[in-house]
């Protein structure tokens, strides 16, 4: 029965014995899916509370986005910029940076890219790097995630977090 149910599936057919939809189409801030229109923005309507429009985090602070960005790095020997957080990253990417930082056992600090567009391209604009997660440790852009593996794969990234770790220790 199991075999029978999934064969129809993967010929199109659903098992209420509907034709299954594969299409739907995405465009900016718009959803089609299967005939039906959904929003994926908050428009700029004055009726649109303003508990619902999107708000920068960051932007309350007085400081500049690149002065933010200046100051995480130099503030924090190891700065994470990613989507989502250590705790639940939100993609593959981000996940294995922490991951491998993580093994380090070294304070690690980190930013959402995802809840402000503007920090993210401030972040890029301050590495020159379009891609996320950015690595810096002790004030150096180190690169994304690719790149801390294989360091961490060839022992540089030990060396690099050595004293980090050994301070890290000395505190606890």
């Amino acid at each position: 029965m199991a075999r029978s149910i999934s064969n129809l599936l993967f010929k199109g057919i659903s098992y209420s014995g509907l034709p299954a939809s594969r299409s739907s189409t995405i465009a900016p801030g718009l959803l089609n899916l299967n005939g039906m229109r959904f929003s994926t923005s908050a428009p700029n309507d004055p009726d649109t509370h303003d508990d619902f429009k999107p708000k920068s985090k960051i932007s309350g602070s007085g400081l500049s986005l690149k002065d933010i960005v200046e100051q995480d790095v130099k503030d924090n020997p190891v700065m994470l910029y990613m989507k989502g957080v250590p705790n639940a990253p939100q993609c593959g990417f981000s996940s294995l940076a922490v991951r491998v930082l993580s093994l380090y056992h070294v304070p690690m600090s980190a930013r959402n890219i995802l809840e402000d567009p503007e920090l993210k391209n401030a972040v890029k604009a301050f590495s020159y790097w379009p891609t996320f997660p950015q690595i810096f440790i002790k004030g150096e852009f180190i690169g994304g995630s690719d790149i801390i593996l294989n360091m961490h794969q060839n022992g540089e990234l030990k060396e690099k977090l050595k004293d980090i770790a050994a301070n890290q220790e000395k505190l606890e």
